[in-house]
C-alpha cells in the first residue's frame, strides 16, 4: 500500500540531500514534491502547510549536506505525525460500553457516495461489535437504492442479526426512528444505520440525511470513502462535513490503494480522525488505522539514536591476586578487594602480602584504605595523623620500629611532641625530659607482655 506516496516523500528527501540550503535550490525541489503529491491524491491544503514548514526550517540551516536527507525525512514525517495527532482518536468499544452502562443504545450513522462499499462496511462493523459481545440491530434507511434492502438483510442473516426495514420509498427518518424504538425495548446495545449513497452535489439528498441525523441523533456520524476515487473522495469528505460534521472516517479499497494521500488529506481538511481501513471483502477485514503503521509504510522506521552507557569504576576494578602496583589515578579512590567466598574471613592485608611485597613507605591513598581496616585498639598510632608521623620521622631523623615496643615509645613521643606544639628540634628543650618519660613509663610495662599490634606503616610486626 501506499508506494507512489512512499517514492515521493523519498524523492524529495533525496533531491535536498544533493543540493545546497539555497533559497531557489528549495523553491525547486519543493515544486517537484508538490507535482508529486498532487500525483498522489493529496490536497492542496496538505501539500501548501508541507511546503511552508519545510521550507521555514531548511532555509539558512547549517547542517551537513549528507543529513539534509534525514532531516527531510524527519520534517516530513513530524508534520503528518502532529497532523493526525490533532485530529484526535475515537474508541467505539468504549463509548458503547459506557452508553450500555446508562442502558441507552449506542447509534451510528454511515454515509457516503455510491459505490463506495458503504453497505459492507455496515456488516463489517456489525461483525466487530458482534466479535465484542455487543448486541447490535441494523437499520435500512436505503430506501432508494435497487436491491439494498435485500443485501443489507444478507448480510443480517449470515451474521444472525436483526435487521429493520421498511418498502421501498419510505421515509429514510422513520425507518431509523423505528429502529432506535425496537432497540430501547429489546435492551439492543448499538443500532447501525445504513443511509443511501448520495453524490456531494445533490443538495436535496444533503438536505436528507441532515433530516435523519436530527430526529434519531446518532452518538456517531461515520463517512465511508473510497481510496481508490482520489481526490474525489477528498471533496467528497468536505462536502458532507459541512452538512453533517461527521466524527470519524473509514477508507475502503485500501489494500489496493497505491496513493495513500486519501488518509492525509481527509484527516486535513475536516479535522476529524480516520477510524478503519477496509483492506479486503470478508467481514474480519476491517483493522484499525495505525499512525506509527501509516507513517512506517511511508517513511520507513523511525531511527531511534541510544546513547552509549558510561563505565562505572566498579567494571574497572583490580582483582587482589593480580600483581599490580599502581597507584589509582585519584587520591582517595577506592579500590575493593575481590575475595573468594571461602576467603571472606581472612584479613585483606595477609592477603595482599602473599601477592604485594610490603614497600617502606606507601602513598597516602594506600594509606587511607588500610586505616580503614585497623582497629584503634590494636594501633599505638591511633589518633595520630600520617603526616605528623612523617614529620617528627624526618625531624628527629627516627629509624623505623623494629618490634611493638619500639613503635610504642615512638608513639608516645609524637603524641607528647603533638601536645607541645610541634617544636623543631633546635627549639626543643624539651627533648630529653620526653625520653626520660617515656623510659619510665616503658619499665613500669616491662612485666606485661606486648599485643600484637598493626600500625599504618606496617611496623610492629613480628
Amino acid at each position: 500500500m501506499f508506494e507512489k506516496l512512499r517514492n515521493a516523500f523519498s524523492s524529495a528527501a533525496k533531491s535536498f540531500g544533493q543540493k545546497e540550503l539555497k533559497e531557489k535550490d528549495i523553491d525547486a525541489v519543493l515544486f517537484e514534491l508538490e507535482v508529486a503529491l498532487l500525483e498522489s491524491d493529496v490536497a492542496t491544503e496538505v501539500i501548501d502547510s508541507l511546503k511552508s514548514d519545510l521550507k521555514q526550517k531548511l532555509i539558512g540551516a547549517t547542517v551537513e549536506k549528507e543529513q539534509i536527507a534525514n532531516i527531510v525525512k524527519q520534517n516530513l514525517r513530524t508534520h503528518i505525525s502532529n497532523m493526525f495527532d490533532s485530529a484526535g482518536k475515537v474508541d467505539i468499544i468504549y463509548n458503547i460500553e459506557k452508553k450500555k452502562s446508562i442502558g441507552e443504545p449506542y447509534i451510528i450513522s454511515f454515509m457516503g457516495i455510491n459505490g463506495t462499499g458503504k453497505t459492507t462496511t455496515v456488516a463489517k462493523i456489525a461483525y466487530l461489535l458482534r466479535e465484542n459481545k455487543f448486541s447490535v440491530v441494523i437499520a435500512a434507511a436505503d430506501t432508494y437504492r435497487a436491491g439494498a434492502i435485500e443485501q443489507i438483510t444478507e448480510h443480517a442473516k449470515r451474521l444472525n442479526l436483526k435487521i429493520i426495514a421498511q418498502n421501498y420509498g419510505s421515509d429514510p427518518a422513520a425507518v431509523c426512528r423505528d429502529a432506535v424504538l425496537y432497540a430501547k425495548s429489546h435492551k439492543i446495545d448499538c443500532i447501525l444505520i445504513d443511509t443511501a449513497g448520495r453524490m456531494q452535489t445533490s443538495k436535496n439528498l444533503m438536505d436528507q440525511i441532515s433530516k435523519i441525523n436530527k430526529v434519531v441523533n446518532p452518538d456517531l456520524k461515520i463517512f465511508v470513502g473510497d481510496s481508490l476515487a482520489g481526490n474525489d473522495t477528498i471533496n467528497q469528505a468536505r462536502e458532507f462535513y459541512q452538512y453533517t460534521k461527521f466524527e470519524g472516517s473509514i477508507l475502503t479499497k485500501s489494500d489496493a490503494d497505491a496513493r495513500g494521500g486519501a488518509a492525509i488529506s481527509i484527516v486535513k481538511v475536516t479535522s476529524t480522525p480516520i477510524l478503519y481501513l477496509g483492506v479486503g471483502q470478508e467481514y474480519k477485514d476491517l483493522k484499525p488505522f495505525d499512525k506509527d503503521f501509516f507513517l512506517e509504510s511511508l517513511f520507513g522506521a523511525e531511527e531511534i539514536s541510544t546513547p552509549q552507557p558510561e563505565i562505572k569504576m566498579s567494571q574497572t576494578l583490580i582483582p587482589v591476586q593480580q600483581e599490580n602496583t599502581e597507584k589509582p589515578e585519584k587520591i582517595g579512590e577506592k579500590i575493593e578487594p575481590q575475595v573468594k567466598p571461602n576467603e571472606i574471613s581472612k584479613p585483606v592485608e595477609k592477603e595482599q602480602s602473599k601477592s604485594v611485597p610490603q614497600p617502606e613507605t606507601k602513598p597516602k591513598s594506600e594509606i587511607k584504605q588500610e586505616k580503614i581496616h585497623v582497629k584503634d585498639e590494636d594501633d599505638p598510632f591511633a589518633g595520630i595523623t600520617t603526616k605528623d608521623i612523617e614529620k617528627y620521622s624526618n625531624l628527629y631523623d627516627v629509624p623505623q620500629p623494629e618490634n611493638d615496643k619500639d613503635a610504642k615509645d615512638l608513639a608516645a613521643k609524637i603524641k607528647k611532641w603533638i601536645s607541645q606544639g610541634r617544636p623543631k628540634p633546635d627549639e626543643s628543650a624539651k627533648e630529653q625530659v620526653i625520653d626520660k618519660e617515656i623510659e619510665e613509663e616503658t619499665m613500669e610495662q616491662e612485666d606485661v607482655k606486648p599485643k600484637k599490634s598493626r600500625s599504618l606503616f606496617g611496623w610492629g610486626k613480628k
